[in-house]
């Protein structure tokens, strides 16, 4: 089972970014297997309906904060009650063009957010944190 490559939750409202990331991520060669959505609700409503399901479930989260709808600091509280009953870890990166010092610190200071990575992302930033978290 760890031998399968791991999957990855885009969750962001701008599609150039779940493009050039997704084509980043596939180009690390760690894995092919990209979920996007395009706000938290989304990703909030798949994380619901996989729970019993853990090879369905990411591996890692990135996640945008300013999105519409439910952003990304309203999906770390949905998240916090779904946790709880997922049938594996899952590590949230929370990524932004924003490099405001309250956003930075609100997201480090949330038991959630493994770390923050400021947008746009390197390939080898990419290989960086997946690496990290294996």
């Amino acid at each position: 089972m760890a031998s399968d490559p791991p999957i990855i939750a885009l969750v962001d409202d701008d599609k150039i970014f779940q493009l050039t990331a997704s084509k980043t991520i596939q180009a690390t060669k760690l894995t092919d297997r990209i979920l996007q959505f395009e706000n938290g609700e989304d990703a909030l409503q798949f994380l619901r309906t996989n729970l019993a399901n853990a090879s369905k479930l990411p591996d890692y989260i990135f996640l945008d904060i300013n999105m519409p709808y439910v952003d990304g600091w309203m999906f770390l509280e949905d998240y916090d009650q779904i946790k709880p009953n997922l049938p594996k870890p899952i590590s949230i990166y929370m990524v932004s063009s924003s490099i405001d010092p309250r956003d930075i610190s609100r997201a480090k200071n949330n038991s959630n957010v493994v770390d923050y990575v400021v947008k746009p992302v390197s390939i080898e930033k990419f290989r960086e944190l997946l690496r990290r978290a294996a």
